[in-house]
């Protein structure tokens, strides 16, 4: 008896010992570990059990009829009074110049406003007439493709570069170049303070050869921004490429560096915002800005490090078109008001003139070159890693009428910019999803099923957004599966008002252990709604208004795409 009780009591000793050490190995398995890396380890399972909940139909394909022209950016262009004058003419007599945004924007970036308020205010005639100017605050890019398609044409225009003035000449606009500086600014690379003490340690000193150099061998993780429509992202570009062979920026030898370079850029940012998002969430160790805005900017001057690069951003100013001897006096004036001491102060005061020693590195571009360098760009930027997209349409009752319609014209057109190498398949919402179109390469069969896709679209229902977008990841993930080195985005077209199905905590975690990007367009929408969903992984949102939607898309699937 004694014997078989003191066998029980090991018995339980035993197995109390084993309950420790299983619930030991647990417990220690998971230390160490973050909130989403132990939500990857099931996300998956998680997947598959919300996918059963959503009713999911496959639709027929229904072919559409493809345009075979180009993509042409002047008809995508909204009028020109989406971007209103930051100074109006005071005369009769006056001439209207294209400005950057960081000299004609507001606060710190409104110099080139008060300047141009003081001579409107200065009583300068031209043949005995009052003269004034008015100052349109445009990105550099966009205005250029204003001016070279021919859609709007000011009398004057000052980018932030050399650069854009040289594309609009080779765009077979006439120039005059009036002033190569109205004030001083330069682009750089911006650093995080540890990265540009350890690379200077390897490298002995920091330029775009070596950062180059650094992220071509993983060391370095940098984002930069479309040279579409970036001043510095196109600055970067040029710059970049002649690290590799400065005498052919776009022979073998300059294509394969870049090629090798590019693989190991985590992060092309449409817009400088989308990229300082980025840089905040520990994403980046670097990202290209001005040094006016990087002065500015309080949280990066203390911990960051700043390195010029590539041409000066002195915003040349440049006279367009054949102007009446009277406009070309005006700008000449205007460009000598501006030189004034008490108004270089001023821009001193605002950030800009800082780096006066800095002397461009980069030899004077053509034009043509330059947009052979940015087409180079879209063909090689995602190296070998080809792009798979599924666009997840919003067709619920509130989407009904002129949203639904702008949203189908915006995908029919920013379809052109689509690479052929890519792969998209199409999903579209209600209180129930639909794909009209599995995931498949971008071919011609392919696009006039996209197109035919989106023509068939009508709005009714409810509003099911995050059920479109596991649909859409569950498509993915099956495409992963196949093709493990394709890179996945999600494009949601929505107004953001979900009122059924699952939430955004439902699938958060779905998000963020995928690291898909989700970039979110909205029409008429519920931006704040859209934008929470963005900025999971550091994607950009659009605030598509009914006049703009088409351009936007454009520009977003040119980067992306």
């Amino acid at each position: 008896m004694k014997k078989g009780r003191t066998l029980f009591v090991l018995g339980i000793i035993a197995v109390s010992v084993f309950a420790l050490v299983y619930f030991g190995i647990s417990l220690t398995s998971n230390l160490g570990k973050s909130t989403k890396e132990i939500s990857a380890e099931d996300a998956d399972k998680r997947l598959n059990r919300i996918y059963k909940d959503i009713n999911v139909t496959t639709a027929a394909p229904v072919k559409g009829q493809i345009d075979l022209d180009p993509a042409s950016v002047g008809d995508s262009l909204p009028d020109i009074s989406k971007f209103p004058l930051s100074v109006d003419s005071t005369t009769d007599s006056f001439v209207e110049i294209f400005s950057s945004t960081e000299k004609s924007g507001t606060g710190n970036d409104g110099w080139l406003n008060e300047v141009a308020a003081a001579f409107n205010a200065a009583g300068i005639t031209v043949d005995g007439k009052p003269v004034s100017v008015q100052i349109r605050n445009i990105a550099s890019g966009t205005a250029a493709d204003y001016i070279r398609s021919g859609k709007y044409v000011p009398d004057a225009y000052t980018p932030s570069n050399e650069l854009w003035g040289e594309m609009v000449k080779a765009g077979g606009v006439q120039t005059e170049l009036v002033t190569k500086r109205l004030t001083g600014n330069v682009a750089g690379v911006v650093m995080s303070k540890p990265k540009y003490d350890q690379l200077v340690e390897k490298y002995g000193s920091i330029n775009v050869k070596t950062i180059t150099d650094a992220i071509a061998a993983n060391e370095l993780a940098m984002g930069y921004t479309d040279p579409f429509a970036s001043s510095t992202g196109l600055n970067f570009l040029v710059t970049a490429l002649s690290t590799f062979d400065s005498t052919n920026l776009l022979g073998d030898k300059a294509v394969q560096g870049f090629e090798k370079f590019q693989a190991n850029v985590p992060f092309i940012a449409s817009t400088t915002l989308q990229m300082r998002e980025a840089a905040k969430s520990g994403m980046l160790d670097a990202f290209v800005l001005e040094y006016q805005t990087f002065v500015n900017a309080k949280d990066l001057t203390g911990g960051y490090v700043f390195t010029p690069f590539g041409v000066r951003h002195d915003s040349p100013l440049y006279a367009l078109g054949k102007l009446p001897p009277e406009k070309l006096e005006i700008i000449k004036k205007f460009g000598e008001f501006v030189q004034q001491d008490s108004y270089q102060k001023t821009a001193a005061d605002l950030g800009f003139n800082g780096l006066q020693d800095y002397i461009s590195e980069l030899k004077p571009v053509d034009g043509s070159l330059l947009s052979s360098a940015q087409k180079l760009w879209k063909e090689k930027k995602d190296g070998s890693k080809p792009i798979a997209a599924v666009f997840v349409a919003d067709v619920s009752g509130s989407m009904a009428g002129e949203p639904l319609n702008r949203l189908k014209e915006s995908l029919l057109k920013g379809q052109k910019f689509l690479g052929k190498d890519n792969s998209i398949g199409f999903v579209s919402y209600s209180s129930e999803v639909t794909i009209h179109l599995p995931i498949g390469k971008y071919d011609t069969n392919q696009q006039s099923m996209f197109v035919g896709a989106i023509n068939s679209l009508q709005a009714t229902g409810g509003t099911a957004t995050f059920d479109g977008m596991v649909v859409a990841m569950k498509m993915l993930k099956e495409e992963l599966a196949l093709n493990p080195d394709v890179k996945p985005l999600i494009f949601v077209l929505s107004d953001g008002e979900t009122n059924e199905g699952h939430s955004l905590d439902d699938i958060r975690g779905l998000i963020e252990s995928y690291r898909i990007p989700v970039y979110t367009i909205g029409y008429n929408a519920n931006i704040k709604a859209l934008e929470s969903i963005s900025s999971i992984n550091e994607a950009a949102n659009i605030n598509a208004d009914t006049e703009d939607v088409v351009y936007k898309i454009g520009n977003l699937l040119n980067v992306q795409m």
